[in-house]
This record gives structure tokens, sequence and C-alpha cells, in this order.
């Protein structure tokens, strides 16, 4: 046990908190047309990482587990265009919407965990409750106006 977790869920939180960190560096500099290929690498694997793991912990399949498959769909993706594509065409904006869309998925957990285990429970102990719901919501308008922003930002062949 490591701060109250398994070795399991410690090593899936600290990949979970190294794929935001990175992936929100790796989103601001899609709105900034740089391709940031260190943080970009970092991002991917680690993403990619705690999304696996993700699916190692015990119970039912149910909404994380969509979610992560959401997720996976979002990081192969941008691992095809960016990797296999080399950001060529189409691929390009695609690349860049997969890449934000795939760390909108990491902070949808982070909400839910705050929610979770922070005060917060006390406004939706059930996660099923208004304030998540709409919490929830905000981020997800959010990122997808980011996606957008990054599409068109990121077309611009400067960034190569």
């Amino acid at each position: 046990m490591i701060l109250g977790m398994s070795t399991f869920g410690f090593v899936h939180t600290a990949l979970s908190l190294l794929a935001v960190v990175s992936g929100l560096i790796v989103v601001a500099g899609l709105l900034a047309a740089k391709r940031l290929e260190a943080w970009t690498a970092i991002y991917l694997a680690s993403a990619l990482a705690t999304t696996l793991t993700g699916f190692g912990f015990p119970g039912a399949f149910g909404a994380p587990q969509y979610v992560g498959l959401g997720a996976l769909a979002f990081l192969v993706v941008a691992i095809v265009a960016r990797y296999g594509f080399r950001l060529a065409g189409a691929w390009r904006p695609a690349y860049a919407v997969a890449a934000v869309l795939s760390v909108w998925t990491l902070v949808f957990f982070v909400v839910g965990e705050a929610f979770l285990r922070t005060p917060l429970k006390a406004l939706a102990p059930t996660l099923t409750e208004l304030p998540f719901l709409l919490t929830e919501l905000a981020a997800l308008v959010l990122f997808i106006a980011l996606a957008i922003a990054a599409a068109k930002t990121f077309r611009d062949e400067r960034a190569a």
C-alpha cells in the first residue's frame, strides 16, 4: 500500500497525473501551432498506459470503461495520425482533435475523482446529481471548443 492505494492503483494514478499534465501542455502547443515532440511522446505513452491500466480495476463494466474505450479510440487516432501518417493532409486536424479529446477523457476522470474524494462529494455523492453533470458538461464544451481551435490553429504549416 502506497498512500492508502494498492501498488497498481498508485501506478495508475501516477500515470494519470503525468498524462493530464503533459496532455495539457500538448494542447497548449497545438493552440500555438507547435508540435512539442518530447511532450507529445510523453503524453501519448502515459495516456495510453493509464487508459490500459484503467481496465485492470475490478468491478462491472460500466461508464468508466465506456469512457476508457472512447479514450482508447481517440489515442489510436492521434497515434496513427501523428506517427503513422506524419500529420499529412487531413490527418493533421484529425490528430489535433483526437489529441485534445483524449485529454478531455482524462479530465472527465479527474472531475469524477474530485467529486468522489473532496468536499465536493456533498454536492454529488452518487455522481448522478446536477452539480456533477453540469461540471462534466462544462468540461466537455470547453474541450470541444479547444479541439476546434486546435484543428484550425495546428493546420498552419509553420508548425512543421
